[in-house]
């Protein structure tokens, strides 16, 4: 008698799957950079603002609208999805200001940045600083600094300021100390408002300015103070604020109080931000 036996031999397989987890190409990694500035840039724009409250509130109704999908509550996920949905039309009116100040903010960014980077390969080989007289106009502001004159001058860069300078009356006349310290005499009908400089060249004078709601300026910066916000925080303009009460001389630049040590440093700065 005769016994087949018959074996079925099973092909061994890898059955340790290779870790995913370790195949990180170089687009992954600049996909997480790129949304790291992206939440960044966004935080810095909201913070200290009324639009963090409802920032964090949209990211509570959109977790626990994940919540509600993983765990299949069709009925409530088909609510917070539709309110999400549009709700996005409804974002772009709440966060107008948050959102054109971050695209003028990337934009003005990136191209200053180029222009540094080239400046750096002698690309920019033409330009040989600013034509701005940042030296009278240091000098009236240490000045009027001395005799607590209050005075807001803005000083344009890339962005155009005519949607504020229409509030104020029009001058053409060339940057220097006495001109600047007669336009804020506090007898002057000029001194009131801000004064426009483009190109070294004062363009106008008792410009209003949109005052900025940041809550995080401090409450012993007055009107003048915010209004050099509220301006530098909507476009790349430059302001120098002189305080009526105590004389302190301020710069602001992208929404921010910038520190100086003294008016050597002040005017490096100025220079080096114009350049």
């Amino acid at each position: 008698m005769l016994f087949t036996i018959q074996t079925n031999f099973i092909p061994l397989t890898q059955t340790t799957p290779p870790l995913d987890i370790l195949d990180i190409r170089i687009i992954d990694v600049v996909d997480i950079v790129l949304v790291a500035f992206l939440m960044y840039y966004l935080y810095k724009l909201v913070r200290g603002t009324v639009a963090i409250n409802i920032f964090v509130g949209i990211v509570i109704i959109y977790a626990i609208w994940r919540l509600t999908e993983i765990l299949q509550m069709e009925l409530l996920s088909k609510i917070l999805g539709g309110f999400l949905g549009v709700g996005m039309f409804a974002l772009i009116v709440v966060f107008q200001q948050e959102i054109r100040k971050f695209l003028l903010l990337l934009g003005s960014t990136n191209f200053s940045a180029r222009r540094k980077f080239l400046r750096r390969f002698n690309l920019f080989s033409s330009e040989s600083g600013t034509s701005i007289n940042i030296q009278s106009i240091v000098k009236a502001c240490e000045k009027m600094s001395l005799t607590n004159t209050g005075a807001l001058i803005v000083i344009q860069r890339n962005n155009s300021l005519d949607f504020v300078k229409d509030s104020g009356d029009t001058m053409q006349i060339e940057v220097n100390q006495p001109i600047l310290e007669s336009i804020f005499y506090k007898n002057s009908p000029l001194h009131d408002g801000a004064a426009i400089i483009e190109e070294n060249t004062i363009t106008a004078t008792r410009v209003i300015l949109p005052v900025s709601n940041d809550r995080r300026i401090p409450q012993r910066f007055g009107l003048r103070h915010r209004a050099a916000v509220g301006i530098t925080e909507k476009t790349d303009a430059l302001c120098l604020v002189v305080s009526e009460e105590n004389g302190q001389i301020s710069y602001l630049k992208e929404g921010d109080f910038v520190l100086f040590e003294d008016l050597e440093d002040l005017k490096e700065q100025l220079t080096d931000d114009l350049s």
